[in-house]
Order: structure tokens, then C-alpha cells, then sequence
């Protein structure tokens, strides 16, 4: 199991080759309106939880964060909050900084992830 499945079961992103991009700037909904990078989902479909399951989808593409499950994602409009406990303070430095790499993040907080066994 991954980040993604975790985090949220039942969403599955296409294979690698069609997949939306952690990148999806403009998007449009059927109304012909642009969705805000924050609400892009996998599939550049409209997600209220885009942003959180692009980032979970990150990290699930970076072979040197290992879901350890005790770290969790979730948004507030573009800001990413990760929430948990981590094992160290440079797993925590990755994973905030692979946040801050996908698209319609404007800030990560991390202030609620406790660093440590």
C-alpha cells in the first residue's frame, strides 16, 4: 500500500503514461470555468481534495520516502498541512519540500508533525 491508498482509498490515478502531472495549472470544469491549481485532482478532473492527493501521489513517486503511516496529508485551500509523526527531522525536510513541489501549494505546515521515535 502507498501514500495515495492510504490516505485516500479509492482514489487511483491512471498509469504513469496518462496520468496527470503534480503540475495541472488549467484545468477546466465542464462549465468551461478554470478549477484552481489547489482543486486539480489526479486526473486534472475538479477535486475539493486535489492538492492533498497530488501530494500523497508525490510521494508515492519518490522512492526515498518510504509511507511509513503515521504521516498525513490534507489541505486547507493551497496550503498542504502534514500531521503525524515522522521518524526524523530529514524525513520531514522531504516531505515538505516535495509538498512545496506540486502544483497550487502556496505553503506547507508542518507544525503538527511530531519529530521521533
Amino acid at each position: 500500500m502507498g501514500w495515495l491508498d492510504r490516505l485516500f482509498p479509492g482514489a487511483k490515478k491512471k498509469d504513469k503514461s496518462a496520468a496527470a502531472p503534480a503540475s495541472a495549472p488549467k484545468a477546466t470544469a465542464p462549465s468551461g470555468e478554470t478549477i484552481p491549481p489547489e482543486r486539480v485532482g489526479l486526473d486534472g478532473e475538479y477535486d475539493e481534495s486535489g492538492l492533498a492527493k497530488r501530494v500523497a501521489a508525490a510521494f508515492d513517486d519518490d522512492s526515498t520516502l518510504d509511507d511509513i503511516g503515521t504521516l498525513y496529508v490534507a489541505q486547507l485551500s493551497s496550503k498542504v498541512v502534514l500531521k503525524g509523526k515522522v521518524p526524523s527531522q530529514d524525513y520531514l525536510n522531504k516531505a515538505v519540500s516535495i509538498a512545496k513541489g506540486v502544483d497550487g501549494a502556496t505553503e506547507v505546515d508542518s507544525s503538527q508533525v511530531a519529530v521521533g521515535s
